[in-house]
């Protein structure tokens, strides 16, 4: 992943992920569904880091393969524009492996996404132009603080749905507190979050296991900061005591090799993780 500095933004090269269907603690030789996907993802552009009003944007065009079935899904990803008016938009279609399209989707990726035939949405299109000015566009904001086309206009146009859409995804309400927690969304909070009986099925080096955060989350910021310093110190001696030891140290769940559907170095799942069989776990927190 590269970042990149542009003015008062930063911005987020887009790479390549992969991911197959598979049914859980079956062998990859007996897949349930028989699905392997790679897809890309949009540029990330953080406005007015250093001052004004943060948001971000995300733009570009984000290809979803089906390698099983040669189906892809092709999304554009709207950049704002001077006045705002593409902020956050989405607009792509489904094609099989002859390059038919199936299904065009539409929507915003802040509030929800639809999908509809094909010829419909070109109908509804070319109905949306002849009507002309029907659709109310957002008025550049009269506050001299916000004259600057990097800052994010305050009034944006809400998805209008085409007759016929079929509703894909919808975003959830926000927690009461969500103000008080950086905004986060009801997963996003709940991430980290340890609940009674995990514990014994989740792996001694799982993230939501370590001091230092659960710490941080308590609010007890003293405490939070005594046990990061004791984890990178513990971290420093491991390491020195593999390098006296000349030992290379080994990922457990995941190996370097190239990728069956891309044919580029990535990593791949070497399996055993959902076999819950950790008992010679490193000792890392």
């Amino acid at each position: 992943m590269e970042l990149w500095r542009k003015g008062g933004s930063v911005s987020c090269a887009k790479f390549l992920c992969t991911t197959s269907l598979y049914e859980l603690g079956a062998a990859n030789s007996d897949p349930k569904h028989n699905e392997a996907y790679t897809w890309t993802n949009p540029t990330c552009c953080v406005h007015n880091v250093i001052i004004g009003k943060l948001w971000i944007e995300q733009y570009g065009t984000v290809e979803i393969v089906n390698h099983s079935t040669g189906d892809k899904c092709i999304l554009n990803f709207k950049p704002c524009g001077l006045f705002g008016k593409e902020l956050h938009r989405i607009e792509g279609y489904i094609q099989d492996k002859n390059k038919k399209k199936l299904s065009v989707i539409y929507g915003k990726w802040t509030e929800c996404l639809w999908c509809i035939d094909p010829l419909t949405y070109e109908s509804a299109k070319k109905n949306e132009k002849r009507g002309g000015g029907d659709q109310k566009k957002p008025k550049p904001s009269e506050d001299p603080e916000n004259d600057e086309a990097d800052d994010m206009p305050e009034t944006q146009e809400t998805v209008q749905v085409i007759p016929g859409s079929k509703l894909l995804w919808r975003i959830s309400s926000r927690p009461p507190n969500s103000s008080q927690m950086y905004n986060f969304t009801s997963f996003a909070v709940t991430l980290n979050e340890l609940e009674k009986g995990m514990q014994e099925t989740l792996a001694p080096t799982d993230c939501r296991l370590r001091p230092d955060i659960r710490h941080m989350e308590n609010g007890e910021i003293d405490l939070a900061s005594k046990e990061k310093e004791r984890l990178e110190e513990k971290q420093r001696a491991a390491r020195k005591e593999r390098a006296k030891e000349e030992t290379e140290w080994q990922t457990r769940w995941f190996y370097q090799g190239t990728n069956p559907y891309t044919g580029t170095p990535d990593w791949l799942y070497s399996g055993g993780y959902f076999d819950r069989n950790f008992f010679d776990c490193p000792d890392i927190y």
